[in-house]
């Protein structure tokens, strides 16, 4: 396994960090399609499933592939050590039963993916983990909800689907007082654009399926913190529990790392095109995009981010205008994946964030005439054209 140097650059961390060559001397990574592993004497065998021999035993736990896509996103976002998921969902459900236990407390930002809202809310609840949902750019709103059972404050910043975001190093600060977590979502920004481990976080959570992968290939999910909170608390769960990254999406995910530092160069670029063309727009009556100087936290994105990512969203009179718009668009998919190389257009209020209550959904912000873009990476100008054919055609 090659050694890296933790001074090295994103880009090359992303091709290097982690990699293993076999007795082939392969230049890609080998994708070992393998549920068991062989042991050379019964001891062995015994050593390995004691954990007092470190080595692989059943791909449900230990995966060469799979370990390999651990030790780079670890690398790339700072952290010393990552164990990947099925999905993204899976990987914030592993951090919630590795870290908490009935009459714990949670406060999450209210601005989450609504499938995020009904895990905190439905799901754990069930178990007796309480949540109070806070205004993530509200400083006031998380110091309030504080209580003294809390044990892990949630953010997805930017947010989903209004790019809202929050100020991570305070959140950090908030979390050491109270002794709790803080976990935060990158999946917009990735550790190209924001590492939130070096700003006081404790726990970064991926949904690999988005910008890790690129192109919209695979499920998969990450959760990166330190050695201790890893191996001690998140890993034990997926052995046990087994929500698993298959060996072949972890090798389409490293394809993908090799690559993320000029694709979300790209995203951005064009997403901060696009933004800027719908923000003069007359028949566009709001542009949720960080990069614009109107965005609330536009000056905080500045500071703890480095580029503003590949996600748009705007707003029209209603539900119906958003629908044509939507149904007129000619190289927009129409799917809830966001992180694609081809762009994705989306109606959060009837789809993402759909079986999320109208009272809640009226919190978030997330109104009828909601669209969210993923800018890809088709050329901005072509991007543009079709917007502007899908707005002139409003009636």
């Amino acid at each position: 396994m090659v050694d890296y140097d933790n001074e090295l650059g994103l880009a090359t961390l992303a091709c290097h960090a982690g990699r293993l060559r076999t007795a082939e001397m392969e230049q890609s990574e080998a994708l070992f399609l393998s549920s068991s592993f062989c042991f050379e004497s019964a001891a062995q065998a015994a050593a390995r499933f004691a954990g007092t021999e470190e080595g692989n035993v059943y791909s449900r736990f230990t995966n060469p592939t799979v370990r390999i896509f651990e030790q780079r996103l670890a690398a790339m976002e700072g952290g010393e050590r990552c164990v990947a998921t099925a999905s993204g969902m899976s990987a914030i459900l592993s951090l919630s039963m590795a870290v908490l236990s009935a009459g714990d407390h949670v406060v999450v930002s209210r601005s989450v993916f609504g499938t995020t809202v009904n895990l905190f809310k439905n799901v754990l609840g069930r178990f007796g983990i309480s949540t109070t949902f806070v205004d993530m750019t509200s400083a006031q709103a998380w110091r309030d909800a504080m209580q003294a059972n809390t044990r892990m404050l949630f953010v997805e910043t930017p947010s989903n689907p209004l790019t809202e975001t929050a100020d991570i190093a305070a959140l950090a600060a908030l979390a050491r007082q109270q002794g709790a977590l803080l976990a935060v979502d990158n999946c917009f920004c990735t550790p190209v654009l924001q590492r939130p481990l070096t700003l006081g976080a404790d726990v970064v959570i991926h949904s690999a399926t988005k910008y890790l992968d690129g192109q919209g290939r695979c499920l998969g999910g990450a959760v990166v913190g330190t050695e201790k909170l890893i191996q001690e608390k998140v890993f034990p769960f997926l052995r046990n529990a087994g929500p698993t990254m298959s060996p072949f999406n972890a090798w389409v995910f490293l394809k993908g790392l090799e690559t993320l530092s000029i694709r979300m160069q790209r995203h951005s670029q064009s997403a901060a095109a696009v933004a800027a063309w719908l923000n003069a727009h007359a028949k566009v009556a709001r542009v949720h995009y960080p990069g614009l100087t109107s965005h609330p936290q536009h000056e905080l994105a500045k500071r703890q981010q480095q580029g503003f990512g590949g996600i748009v969203s705007f707003e029209v009179a209603d539900r119906a205008a958003a629908w044509h718009i939507i149904d007129t668009l000619k190289y927009f998919s129409i799917t809830a994946n966001l992180g694609d190389a081809k762009s994705i257009v989306t109606h959060p209020a009837t789809t993402t964030h759909g079986r999320v209550s109208q009272a809640e959904r009226d919190e978030m912000g997330i109104r009828e005439g909601l669209i969210r873009l993923s800018i890809g990476l088709e050329d901005a100008p072509d991007l543009i054209a079709d917007l502007d054919q899908a707005l002139a055609s409003l009636p």
